[in-house]
């Protein structure tokens, strides 16, 4: 589907909240705010637009024109290239040499199997790098130290190296999603230079475990379709920070007991369509966890302190969501008083197995 680029540009962005997923390019809808927003035409006299291309407000649309290359005479003063839905195959070393004011580059949806090693060392300035929807197969290298975004869900990408993201200390929201991604693939301290990051999405996969060594300052976690058959004691260790993870769609059978204290500020956890045969452990005495989603699981009971706590004024924020529909558990049975920690009881999906 072609995303017709607006000619605002990219919302100033606070992210003292976790970090929340939108939809693709959803931030040039936003204008309130924008430190990019150009206050005069860019297009001086004597400068040129690429042709096919639309330039106006330092934005260059470039996108579905069969392009098998970057453009040549792109303005020194953009600040947002477009050149999604194309055919280009390479980036060269001097694509982009003059463009140094790049906030924004979008790549999406070529066939991009080559980036050279330079390519990106001019774009000083650039903050959101999109390159889903390509071929290829590594993480591209030299990326620039002001980078914001990195999207490149959907290639081939089956390795990680150790350095891969050395020195993207700026980085908050990596995108990895759909592509085969093993869990050996991934180099021990692949993810050291990402100090900063607070999202990361690796759904779709072919993982079987939570990868190791996911920088501590995450607060969303996205492993969605992938192979995990199981929570360990330690797979969540180091990840204080963690307010949303998402494992919907695995072959989870277990979570050992222990787990859930290695995230203490969760609030959301996503383990429905699984292989559970009972209700996690942990849940009673973490204390902020509000949303639990065990839908399409095996769980055959509930017991009345499976989700609440025995003592009172040991939670600190009440269960706004509990989804136990699609499980073999005879609902009628469950007793009230196991969601005593509920806000009310719309806040409960149990529902027929079949």
């Amino acid at each position: 589907m072609r995303v017709v680029v607006s000619l605002v540009f990219l919302l100033a962005a606070c992210w003292a909240e976790p970090f929340q997923q939108y939809e693709f390019l959803d931030f040039l809808k936003e204008d309130e705010g924008s430190a990019f927003i150009p206050t005069e035409e860019p297009i001086l006299p004597g400068q040129m637009c690429p042709f096919g291309c639309q330039c106006h407000l330092r934005v260059v649309q470039c996108s579905d024109l069969g392009k098998t290359s970057v453009p040549e005479n792109i303005p020194a003063d953009t600040t947002l290239l477009d050149l999604q839905n194309n055919k280009i195959t390479e980036i060269k070393e001097n694509d982009f040499k003059n463009l140094r004011n790049l906030h924004a580059l979008i790549l999406v949806n070529n066939k991009i199997n080559i980036i050279h090693p330079k390519a990106f060392v001019p774009l000083v300035k650039l903050e959101r790098l999109y390159l889903s929807k390509n071929l290829l197969k590594e993480i591209p290298t030299n990326m620039p130290r002001s980078l914001q975004e990195l999207r490149i869900h959907e290639n081939e990408i089956t390795k990680v190296k150790k350095h891969a993201f050395d020195g993207l200390t700026q980085v908050y929201a990596l995108e990895m999603g759909n592509n085969p991604l093993k869990n050996s693939g991934i180099d021990s301290g692949a993810f050291h230079g990402l100090k900063k990051l607070s999202f990361i999405r690796l759904s779709e996969a072919a993982l079987t475990a939570i990868p190791k060594g996911l920088p501590s300052s995450l607060s969303e976690i996205h492993l969605d379709g992938n192979k995990i058959t199981q929570l360990k004691a330690d797979s969540l260790k180091g990840l204080n920070h963690l307010v949303r993870l998402g494992l919907s769609h695995n072959e989870i059978t277990s979570v050992d007991n222990g787990t859930l204290e290695h995230v203490p500020h969760l609030r959301e956890l996503h383990l429905d369509n699984n292989a559970l045969v009972k209700v996690p452990g942990g849940l009673p005495d973490h204390r902020y966890i509000q949303v639990i989603y065990l839908h399409s699981n095996r769980i055959a009971a509930v017991g009345i302190n499976d989700f609440c706590a025995r003592g009172y004024n040991t939670k600190k924020t009440l269960y706004s969501g509990i989804s136990l529909f699609n499980n073999p558990v005879p609902y009628w049975e469950v007793q009230p008083i196991t969601f005593r920690c509920v806000t009310d009881r719309r806040a409960i999906q149990l529902g027929n197995f079949k």
